[in-house]
């Protein structure tokens, strides 16, 4: 399929504003933009995304889910213990079977306010920089979904054994010989990584391999290991795991959300409490950068 790009001229026409607000818009919010022989360009099918997730009051949908018969369908934010723990019930849950896709957090909220899941997965920070997917929440439903702790991990920058680079701070990723591997705009740890390169006064356009997007942590390691990047957002826990250098950032809360039309569904029972399980803490241990103390416990509605 192809994708369409569009000029300055054509993304003010469109969004219905002068030219002057796309720039505003580009610095400021976030618009989806690259710079190619001194011209802005705009991928269309990007600026649509950005429309969609900065969209309030959507309409109800009339679409539902079957009633639960086994099948825990889960999508959102891709994670290492998420998926030992998706094995650990499908090897322990009689009769069900729990499925992901990884849609980046913003697109498993999208796919949870259309019915499409059971659970989706999210980290996303709020510009309090403080709370967890709170605000993102309010934004995508009418009714707040119920909110629980899968675990905190530690987010940060994965650079190669050694380093090589001298990489001490995301500043340095500007230099020349530099290259990095990014995630996609759906994501957390893109939102993330964008804060942070904008509270540096860096800009992307200066950043060799800001537009190489993966779709998932284990795939910026990989890029890092391979030697086709120097430098990526990431978790700890797949620098541990593929022996990687490791720049920390923040310690971050990674949620699931239900509706609570479905929280009381047996498959989401069966996998919430499966997170207070002995079993599911062993599988978290061999791991650096998790932590598995507030697992299970719910984050919204408050626990009294």
């Amino acid at each position: 399929m192809d994708k369409k790009l569009l000029s300055t001229k054509e993304i003010a026409e469109f969004l219905g504003v002068n030219e002057k607000m796309v720039y505003t818009l580009v610095a400021e919010k976030g618009l989806p933009a690259s710079k190619v022989t001194g011209k802005w360009i705009f991928p269309l099918h990007l600026v649509e995304q950005w429309i969609e997730t900065h969209t309030l009051n959507y309409p109800e949908t009339l679409q539902q889910l079957p009633p639960y018969e086994g099948i825990l369908i889960i999508t959102g934010s891709n994670d290492l213990l998420l998926d030992k723990t998706i094995a650990l019930f499908n090897k322990t849950a009689a009769g069900q079977i729990a499925v992901f896709a990884n849609l980046g957090s913003m697109g498993g909220l999208r796919a949870l306010r259309q019915n499409f899941c059971h659970m989706a997965t999210s980290h996303l920070l709020q510009d309090n920089g403080d709370e967890y997917n709170f605000d993102f929440a309010g934004q995508e439903f009418a009714n707040m979904p119920v909110i629980v702790n899968f675990c905190r991990r530690e987010q940060g920058f994965l650079i190669q054994k050694g380093n090589p680079k001298q990489i001490k701070s995301i500043k340095d990723i500007a230099h020349p010989g530099i290259r990095v591997v990014n995630r996609s705009l759906a994501t957390g740890t893109r939102l993330l990584f964008d804060k942070e390169l904008l509270n540096a006064g860096v800009n992307p356009e200066k950043i060799d391999g800001y537009t190489h997007e993966v779709n998932s942590h284990m795939e910026v390691g990989l890029e890092v290991l391979a030697g086709r990047a120097h430098f990526g957002p990431g978790i700890r826990p797949v620098a541990t795991l593929l022996d990687l250098d490791f720049i920390p950032l923040r310690w971050e809360r990674y949620d699931l959300l239900i509706t609570k039309e479905r929280f009381f569904d047996k498959g989401v029972q069966s996998f919430v409490g499966l997170l207070q399980d002995n079993e599911f803490k062993k599988i978290a241990e061999p791991f650096t950068g998790y932590d598995v103390s507030a697992s299970g416990k719910m984050v919204f509605p408050k626990e009294k």
